[in-house]
């Protein structure tokens, strides 16, 4: 028989018990940055997929033709969004913003002065009676 054969094995003691303050806290400072790398990567990983899946919903479902009438809709339903009437779409939560309600109304007021004798009169219609039904549910709100 004979000698036995060595297998090459290395053991590494990865406790830095026995390391000096400056070469714990240079492991500590690498062990940081490496954690940092990966919550990076996978950030990016997952921002990515984000924004591809984002895209594949926007070709599926496109948005809605550009007109005076959707820009009217899109205002006054941020308006009902804040005096609470209706849940916000990101959240999924109904909560009341008075203020903020009040400054989109007095826009939408500010646009129907500005555009008067400028419109359809399906568009003065629609404007009129969306701004007559936010005023009146601002002020069921506040009084």
């Amino acid at each position: 028989m004979g000698e036995p054969e060595d297998k090459g094995y290395t053991v590494e003691d990865k406790r830095y018990l026995h390391l000096s303050e400056e070469e714990k806290a240079k492991v500590r400072e690498q062990a940081a940055r490496e954690a940092a790398k990966e919550a990076a990567e996978a950030f990016q990983e997952a921002s990515q997929k984000a924004a591809s899946e984002a895209d594949r919903r926007a070709q599926d479902h496109p948005l809605p033709e550009i007109s005076f009438a959707s820009f009217i809709f899109s205002l006054s339903s941020s308006a009902f969004v804040s005096l609470g009437a209706i849940p916000d779409p990101n959240t999924g939560k109904t909560e009341k913003n008075l203020a903020l309600a009040k400054q989109t109304i007095d826009i939408l007021g500010l646009l129907r002065e500005k555009t008067r004798n400028n419109l359809t009169r399906e568009e003065e219609n629609l404007f009129d009676q969306m701004l007559y039904d936010l005023r009146m549910s601002y002020v069921r709100e506040v009084g």
